[in-house]
């Protein structure tokens, strides 16, 4: 991990491809490549241990195709800001993934909600039964 509490991915491991971004931009966006995808193996990684890729391809099942990882940003205008901020952003969903989850502490319901339990089934009842009865 970084100094920034993000893990780091090696320049060799990441794939880039370039495209012309949709939206604001001028005569500039026709011209120049600013959309960025980038893409990530999650199969070929050597930054991750066993467990890490694991719990990565459990979690982000859904975002994994052929086991790699694809980041879209086309935000800025530049280039340059774009792939910092796909970057980021793949670092930032792999580190946010390989977390382990908390375990749950298992409580016990307060008496109080019991009793409120308990009084609302007695109130639901009366209600019920009050309903029944002859048709004089």
């Amino acid at each position: 991990m970084s100094q920034h509490g993000r893990l780091h991915l090696p320049e060799r491991e990441l794939s880039w491809r370039f495209s012309r971004s949709s939206g604001a931009g001028g005569q500039h966006v026709n011209t120049t490549d600013t959309r960025v995808e980038l893409t990530w193996s999650l199969t070929d990684t050597a930054v991750l241990s066993e467990a890490q890729r694991a719990r990565v391809a459990e979690k982000l099942r859904s975002r994994i195709v052929d086991g790699t990882i694809t980041v879209v940003s086309s935000r800025y205008r530049s280039q340059h800001r774009n792939r910092e901020a796909a970057r980021v952003r793949l670092e930032e969903l792999i580190t946010d993934a390989i977390v382990p989850p908390r375990p749950r502490r298992p409580t016990k319901p307060t008496r109080a909600s019991k009793e409120r339990r308990l009084d609302a089934k007695k109130r639901r009842s009366d209600v019920k039964r009050s309903r029944r009865g002859g048709w004089d």
